[in-house]
């Protein structure tokens, strides 16, 4: 499952390369996460000026799925995470909350059957995921005002019955994520091994032909999922487990922990029967990671989920589908490693959370310390001998140059601010020539790297928002280097950001090297964005 909601639509050239690399790897299905950007019948504003597949684009890439022998499956949302919808005018009347349509409304179930009379004219399959996860909010809002205060589980059950019933009526069997059966289940606590019995009408108005997905991809410990295979099997046989590859921190994978997460899921689902696997290549933050960069997770799953678990064998079969030597493939997880013996069972975004983090007020600052930037140069040196490969090169190149950037940006909040209060404006002049003014030409070197990049794989919406991030990156540089600049001159006395020592978490003291996985933009680069 590639998403394509979350600014990056993958293209349909893209998708092209993609899907024969999957099929050789041992994929039988793809799924195209679409929140909105999909085009329906009769709903112009949806997926508006998002990117949205026309009807035209999915044809083709069914087409193009079927000759790989692949089964291109549609996976949308019919309740919850379409907050893109309720920008318009056209959907106010149907929103419940932030994010979730309003149940038990007519113009609801007209959206969805528009939606299904889409579906059946552009997917062969007659397979689909219908979403449905995550909708904690439900009936909190209009839905409330509308109805009064009902349960969440009734309110959830009703909906899936309608729902279902507009699938069935265009053909399709439903699949669907499984957390809010199972909160409704165990009494909305988190998945585990749980002994209480199932209230009988949670089970009895499961439709027999809907399958529930039980999506997990946070642990590294087997009997974990084990323990909450056997929870599910207790509300249906009919399942199968969603595991993740770790695409969604950044631009860099975090492949290590998402084959690690693999290994324990496909031990437990081979020996708790569960013989259908999902594997999902999520894109939060701003969907900039390729799926191309999770090809070592991707065959790594595929690999235990068949059985194989000698690393010599799958590394093998990696080369054989690839055309790269695994070892050079791995490098592009490099960009979050901080030093080279750096924990792999702890997730950590440092190449997202370095490079947005602030010059002058980078709470980040406290993650690393002074020469963290110095590791950044080897990794550039490894990536670089992959960059001319014909097809992945590019690839290589761009976490290349952002390695390069983050040379220079590591620690420089920690640099800055040593220079500062010692006083030392020989050494804060230094810092401007040999730090700023560099910093601001990598930066620019892989605006264009990833400018590229991003044109490959995806569609033109959405580049907009690295536009902005890396734009602002670039100017608040510029701003920075100018105040310190009129500090030396002497046009301002001070540099009040620079006199507030970074603190740490408010939970705890902070820790030298301390690992993070920091994934909101927002947070990251700024306090003052509310």
């Amino acid at each position: 499952m590639v998403d394509c909601s979350r600014n990056s639509v993958m293209n349909v050239e893209a998708l092209r390369s993609l899907i024969p690399v999957l099929s050789k790897i041992g994929y039988t299905t793809l799924m195209l996460y679409t929140e909105d950007t999909y085009e329906v019948n009769g709903e112009p504003y949806f997926g508006y000026l998002r990117g949205r597949y026309s009807k035209a684009e999915l044809k083709e890439i069914d087409r193009i799925a079927a000759a790989s022998g692949v089964e291109l499956v549609p996976c949308i949302q019919t309740l919850a995470h379409l907050r893109g919808i309720f920008r318009w005018k056209e959907y106010a009347g149907i929103r419940d909350t932030a994010d979730i349509l309003l149940a038990d409304d007519e113009r609801t179930y007209e959206l969805i059957e528009h939606i299904f009379e889409t579906l059946a004219e552009c997917f062969t399959s007659r397979r689909v995921n219908i979403g449905m996860d995550e909708a904690h909010a439900l009936g909190s809002g209009k839905y409330r005002e509308i109805h009064g205060e009902v349960p969440r589980a009734e309110i959830m059950l009703k909906h899936l019955k309608r729902v279902n019933e507009i699938a069935n009526k265009h053909g399709f069997n439903c699949s669907m994520w499984s957390d809010m059966f199972f909160y409704a289940a165990f009494g909305g606590t988190n998945f585990s091994d749980k002994e209480e019995e199932i209230p009988k009408e949670i089970v009895d108005n499961i439709p027999d032909n809907v399958t529930l997905i039980y999506w997990d991809y946070y642990s590294l410990d087997e009997e974990n999922y084990a323990a909450n295979i056997r929870s599910h099997l207790k509300l249906t046989d009919r399942l199968t487990f969603a595991g993740g590859v770790w695409s969604w921190v950044g631009l860099t994978p975090l492949n290590y922990y998402g084959i690690r997460a693999a290994k324990a899921a496909m031990a437990a689902c081979r020996k708790n029967g569960v013989n259908e696997i999902l594997t999902t290549v999520w894109g939060d933050g701003g969907g900039s990671c390729s799926p191309f960069s999770v090809l070592p997770a991707l065959v790594h799953t595929a690999e235990y989920a068949k059985g194989n678990f000698d690393e010599k064998s799958i590394k093998r079969k990696f080369y054989e589908a690839v055309g790269v030597r695994y070892d050079d493939f791995i490098a592009l997880d490099l960009p979050n490693f901080l030093s080279a013996d750096q924990d792999e069972t702890v997730k950590c975004n440092a190449a997202k959370y370095l490079l947005y983090n602030d010059f002058l007020t980078g709470v980040n600052d406290r993650a690393v310390k002074e020469g963290a930037g110095e590791i950044y140069a080897d990794h550039a040196r490894r990536l670089k001998k992959t960059e001319k490969h014909p097809e992945y090169g590019f690839i290589f190149k761009t976490l290349r140059l952002l390695s390069e950037c983050l040379y220079y940006k590591a620690d420089f909040g920690i640099v800055a601010r040593k220079l500062y209060a010692a006083g030392d404006k020989a050494g804060m002049c230094e810092f401007i020539e040999k730090r700023c003014r560099p910093l601001k030409k990598k930066l620019e070197r892989f605006y264009e790297a990833i400018r590229d990049y991003w044109y490959r794989l995806y569609k033109p919406y959405g580049f907009e928002v690295t536009d902005i991030r890396l734009g602002g990156l670039i100017y608040r540089l510029d701003d920075v280097t100018r105040r310190l600049i009129d500090y030396l001159d002497g046009k301002v006395l001070s540099v009040p950001e620079l006199e507030e020592p970074i603190l740490g978490d408010g939970k705890e003291p902070c820790r030298e090297n301390e690992l993070l996985l920091q994934n909101t933009w927002g947070a990251i680069a700024t306090l003052n964005l509310l």
